[in-house]
């Protein structure tokens, strides 16, 4: 058995829901490897968390199957062990389907599917060689609800969700369990950007919690499904959306007892 603590890999982890998976990891005393396509933020997002020998930072986009077999072996020849795989990374595209090009939708297709098979493929060996481990995909609640503007983004987190299911059922034979999350709204620099007033009241009007999640919240979620404690979980895809997939309508009617 490699020495030395857990290490966990994540994808997508210069900023947001990555990075908090990241520092979460870390907190509960792993090895952390950071992915990202952005080489200046993967680097800075590194150096925030402390910039020592317990962080590696890698360039690259997994979408490309060369790339990520290189850094899938940059952390294993650095760290000795992979224990854990977050495939986080993913691109968003709100385009009517009409509007949407067929290279807009094979991008999005090629980072929130393609990337999760590759990194899985590249790790799941590493994680074998030590006993196995434990691989967790962020999927979205689009890829469990329908909305609009989301025709790529929706159908690469539906299909997301069912390769994790296919991963579950041939690598839990091996020791490797593989979960997905699917987060609901969340409060990310990135949503607070592009959410008007109106959008996050309608989301509000939706979600029986009456708010955003936050990106540590998700990460708990994340990193608990990784964890020992979820060891007989194998193949599921959790909601953390504040019960936003669970609710149909009337609740603002509920709140205002009308």
């Amino acid at each position: 058995m490699a020495a030395g603590a857990k290490v966990a890999i994540v994808t997508g982890a210069a900023r947001g829901i990555g990075l908090a998976v990241a520092r979460k990891f870390l907190g509960e005393g792993y090895r952390v490897a950071l992915l990202d396509i952005d080489a200046a933020e993967v680097m800075q997002a590194a150096a925030e968390l402390g910039g020592n020998d317990k962080v590696l930072a890698i360039e690259c986009d997994v979408a490309m199957p060369p790339l990520v077999k290189a850094a899938v072996g940059r952390v294993a020849a650095h760290f000795g062990r992979i224990d854990a795989l977050v495939n986080n990374a993913g691109i968003a595209l709100f385009k009517p389907m009409l509007e949407t090009t067929f290279e807009e939708w094979s991008r999005v297709l090629d980072v929130n599917l393609s990337g999760p098979f590759l990194c899985t493929q590249a790790c799941a060996p590493v994680m074998l060689k030590n006993g196995g481990g434990a691989v967790v995909n962020v999927a979205s609640i689009s890829g469990l609800r329908a909305s609009t503007l989301r025709i790529a983004y929706g159908t690469s987190k539906a299909a997301l969700i069912h390769l994790t299911k296919q991963q579950a059922a041939e690598l839990g034979n091996a020791g490797i369990r593989v979960n997905a999350v699917a987060p609901g709204p969340v409060d990310t620099a990135m949503a607070k950007e592009v959410h008007t007033a109106d959008i996050r009241a309608g989301y509000h009007d939706a979600i029986p919690l009456n708010r955003y999640g936050t990106e540590e919240e998700i990460a708990a979620a994340v990193v608990f499904l990784c964890s020992d404690a979820a060891s007989y979980i194998n193949g599921q895809t959790l909601a953390v959306d504040g019960g936003f997939d669970a609710t149909g309508i009337g609740l603002p009617n509920l709140r205002t007892g009308k």
